[in-house]
């Protein structure tokens, strides 16, 4: 009964708002769903064949690349002030303005920190990828563990990534010497001096300007992006708790499997069939941790993750209702004045070209971002579908290995 709730949970966090027009690439016609879309129906020769096809669909533009980078090798440094860890940042690339085609530097969690704060304040205007949290996500304990550090190798891998595939961000400055420099806290040390003009101007707007209302595509868009954490944050925590179900379940089922197995110590005509159910119960242990850990390591992070990245989306969405409003006031100011032909002031008209910056920027960001989740998630739950086939089809060979051995057999005379 409890995980029909959850199921019915989760279906609910999935149905998309009636209310809500959904974005042109929501509802692309790749998959068949509940929404009436059509799906290829034939059957594929194992499921991890269709997860391969489908990353192979996402490395075609692989080719068109001119900067990749990975991060790796995570050390554990211990010092008289603190413990910490490091990662290596490796550079490929054959643009011109890097001074060689490979790079490899040595990065702590706060130099990331510190990189997305200096891309927010020099790109105001473009969605920046979210960080995994600083601090120990749930469940995890030691944040010096190696499935923690694991995780976070990850997410830091597919931050940058994510920069480096941007077609203005990956050009940013501060990036380049993320990249590059042997010695980043020399640089850090410079501090407001290299932020742009733009940054300035919009970090400094003050919060005294009202805006009337939002342009219907970006209320649309603010809207959209409540209702996708919402969902999302649903099914994170309904996944939270079948996790929780299912380890509490095997903790049963390694006191269950065991006793099979003392018991047929004591029936010679019975220990080798009970021997038998003993070792098919041990085999659905491993096959349901093997489960378990899957949804912890690679599903919940992808949730958490596009949960921090519509977050994002909203701030930058904020930052754009501030400049039109700014824009706004300083218009009807000029408007006021008692001259027949009033001439618009040059801020006026900077501004005017900051909200038109915004809204071509945020745009063309919101489309990018929804090609990325469609092709994260898609390959998500192919990969979760996979791991369930997977899991199954263990326990039915489990199970059916020990039918031979509960057949009965003819009594010998």
């Amino acid at each position: 009964m409890r995980h029909a709730r959850d199921s019915e949970e989760a279906a609910a966090a999935l149905s998309p708002s009636p209310d809500l027009p959904l974005p042109r690439s929501i509802a692309d016609k790749d998959l068949s769903l509940p929404n009436g879309t059509p799906v290829d129906t034939s059957s594929p020769a194992s499921s991890s064949s269709l997860l391969n096809r489908l990353q192979l669909d996402d490395d075609l533009d692989g080719e068109t690349r001119d900067l990749f980078v990975t991060v790796d090798d995570p050390k554990k440094h211990v010092c008289t002030m603190e413990t910490y860890i490091t990662y290596r940042v490796t550079t490929k690339t054959t643009r011109a303005e890097f001074d060689l085609p490979e790079y490899s530097v040595r990065r702590r969690y706060q130099d990331f920190d510190w990189l997305r704060n200096k891309l927010e304040e020099s790109q105001p205007t473009h969605l920046i990828p979210p960080l995994p949290e600083k601090f120990v996500m749930k469940g995890v304990v030691d944040r010096f563990s190696e499935e923690f550090v694991e995780t976070r190798r990850k997410a830091l891998d597919k931050f940058l990534k994510r920069i480096a595939d941007h077609p203005v961000l990956s050009f940013n400055e501060h990036f380049n010497v993320f990249l590059t420099a042997k010695d980043l806290n020399a640089y850090k040390k410079q501090g407001m001096a290299l932020l742009s003009k733009m940054g300035e101007s919009v970090k400094y707007v003050t919060g005294g300007y009202k805006l009337r209302s939002r342009p219907l595509e970006f209320a649309a868009m603010g809207e959209y992006l409540d209702v996708f954490a919402l969902k999302l944050g649903t099914i994170d925590r309904i996944a939270q708790r079948i996790i929780k179900e299912q380890l509490e379940y095997l903790v049963e089922l390694r006191e269950y499997g065991p006793v099979y197995s003392t018991w047929g110590g004591l029936e010679v005509e019975l220990g080798e069939p009970l021997e038998g159910v003993s070792a098919c119960i041990g085999n659905c242990c491993t096959a349901l941790e093997e489960l378990s850990e899957d949804m912890t390591e690679d599903f919940l992070p992808v949730l958490r993750e596009y949960i921090l990245y519509s977050e994002s989306m909203k701030n930058v969405l904020k930052k754009r209702d501030q400049v039109q409003a700014e824009y706004e006031a300083k218009l009807e100011a000029v408007a006021l004045k008692k001259e027949d032909r009033p001439k618009v002031p040059t801020d006026v008209e900077k501004c005017q070209d900051r909200v038109e910056c915004f809204n071509a920027d945020l745009k063309a960001d919101m489309e990018r971002w929804q090609n990325s989740k469609r092709q994260d998630f898609r390959q998500l739950l192919m990969g979760m579908a996979d791991k369930n086939i997977q899991y199954y089809e263990k326990c039915l060979t489990a199970w059916e290995s020990i039918i031979p051995l509960l057949q009965d057999k003819p009594e010998t005379k």
